[in-house]
C-alpha cells in the first residue's frame, strides 16, 4: 500500500468553524470527551472531503481510522449539524431589503440522483424529470443580485415543476417581499407566478417594448444562473446523489452554508 500526502482545496477556517458545530452538536448530545473514534475536526474533514470531491466512503473511512458504517454515520451527522445552519427564507428577504438589493433571482435545479421507481398519482415515476431526461430531485434556488445562492428549497420529485415546487416553497414570501420593493426575476418557467415575480413574456414576433423588456429581464437574471453552478460545480457530491433522494434538500442546504462559510459571511 502506498501512503501520499493531498491537499483539500477549502479554507482552513471552514474546517474549523465545522469542527466547532460538531463539538457543539456533540454536547448538546451529552457525548463524553473520548468516547468517538474520531475527533470533531477529523470528522470536519471527512465530511467536507465528501461534499468537496465525493470521495468514496472505504477511503474516507480508511483515512480516519473508521469502520465503513461509522464513517456514513458520521457523514450523516455532519450533513444534518450543516443543514441546520443554512439561512431561513424570511431572514434572508429582511436582509435584501436591510441591505438594498434591488432583487433576487429565482431559479430551481435538478440534482440528479439514482433511479428510485416511485409511482406519483398519476402512475408516472415521481423523481423523473421528462424535462432533463433524468432521475433526480427539484430544489428551488434564491439568489442575491450578484448571482450568490442565499437560500435553497427542500427537495421535490424530479418529476415536479418548478412554479409547482414554488409555489409550495417560496412564492408567498417573495409576494410579501415585492410588496416591501424587493422584486423577484425568474425564467418563463414561472410564468403566471403571480404579482412581483418578473418573468420573460413569451410568444415569437412580440412588439418592440415587450421584446425589449424581455431583453432587460433575460440580462438582469443572468447572472442569477451562476447561483446554481456555484453549487453544483464547487460541490462535487451534488452531481449525482447516491443516498435516499429526500435527502437531496439537505445536502443542498449544507453546500449552501459551505459556498457561504468560504464567502466569509458566518
Amino acid at each position: 500500500m502506498i501512503a501520499y500526502r493531498a491537499t483539500l482545496d477549502v479554507p482552513q477556517e471552514t474546517a474549523w468553524k465545522l469542527s466547532g458545530w460538531l463539538a457543539a452538536h456533540r454536547r448538546k448530545l451529552g457525548t463524553r470527551k473520548g468516547r468517538r473514534a474520531a475527533t470533531c475536526y477529523q470528522q470536519a474533514v471527512m465530511v467536507l472531503r465528501w461534499f468537496r470531491e465525493n470521495t468514496r466512503m472505504a477511503t474516507l473511512a480508511t483515512d480516519a481510522g473508521l469502520g465503513i458504517s461509522t464513517g456514513y454515520r458520521y457523514l450523516h451527522e455532519g450533513i444534518r449539524v450543516l443543514a441546520v445552519h443554512a439561512p431561513d427564507l424570511h431572514e434572508v428577504l429582511a436582509r435584501g431589503k436591510r441591505e438594498g438589493w434591488s432583487h433576487v433571482d429565482l431559479d430551481g435545479t435538478l440534482i440528479e440522483t439514482d433511479r428510485c421507481r416511485i409511482k406519483n398519482d398519476s402512475g408516472h415515476d415521481a423523481w423523473y424529470s421528462g424535462k432533463h431526461k433524468k432521475h433526480g430531485g427539484n430544489v428551488q434556488i434564491l439568489c442575491d443580485p450578484k448571482g450568490f445562492p442565499v437560500w435553497t428549497s427542500p427537495v421535490e420529485p424530479g418529476s415536479t415543476h418548478d412554479i409547482t415546487a414554488a409555489r409550495v416553497h417560496v412564492l408567498p414570501a417573495l409576494y410579501a417581499a415585492a410588496a416591501d420593493g424587493l422584486p423577484t426575476l425568474a425564467d418563463k418557467g414561472y410564468t403566471g407566478a403571480g404579482i412581483g415575480v418578473h418573468t420573460p413574456t413569451k410568444g415569437r414576433d412580440l412588439d418592440p417594448d415587450t421584446a425589449c423588456r424581455n431583453q432587460l429581464l433575460t440580462c438582469l437574471r443572468a447572472i442569477g444562473e451562476r447561483g446554481n453552478a456555484i453549487l453544483k460545480t464547487r460541490w462535487a457530491a451534488l452531481r449525482h446523489v447516491t443516498m435516499c433522494p429526500r435527502r437531496i434538500g439537505d445536502l443542498t442546504a449544507a453546500a449552501l452554508v459551505l459556498s457561504t462559510l468560504e464567502r466569509g459571511n458566518y
